[in-house]
């Protein structure tokens, strides 16, 4: 049975990574258990882990659950100099995402659900479990 899971995303400079991501996730790390590690809990058991390394090329990305698309795009781009990135949908797919990248080029992206109940209930269930 898997029960939590943990994604690992790699920057060369951890002091500046580690800036960037807590300006990202708007939060300081939840865990540090040692020197080139840092954790955030994004929702319960669902890990975001920054490490000190070699980015993995061709990975990714890791989509982010947002309530305004338009509005955390804006956000990474004046506050984190994330590049200008189109927000997509599609008449059959409950939400639209975009994707962009870190300075050290992990891909990353938001998605939004497009119906705000079903947005609703999805972190109505995840927040009871």
């Amino acid at each position: 049975m898997i029960f939590e899971m943990t994604n690992q995303i790699r920057v060369p400079d951890m002091k500046a990574g580690r800036k960037w991501y807590e300006t990202l996730l708007q939060a300081e790390p939840d865990f540090i258990p040692h020197e080139g590690i840092a954790e955030w809990e994004i929702v319960p058991g669902s890990w975001l882990q920054l490490s000190e390394g070699t980015p993995c090329e061709g990975s990714g990305p890791l989509r982010l659950g947002v309530t305004n698309i338009e509005g955390e795009r804006n956000k990474v781009i004046s506050e984190l100099n994330v590049s200008p990135f189109e927000i997509y949908s599609r008449k059959e797919v409950p939400v639209k995402w975009g994707t962009f990248q870190d300075p050290w080029g992990n891909q990353l992206g938001f998605f939004e659900y497009v119906i705000k109940t079903d947005e609703a209930e999805r972190m109505q269930s995840i927040l009871r479990k």
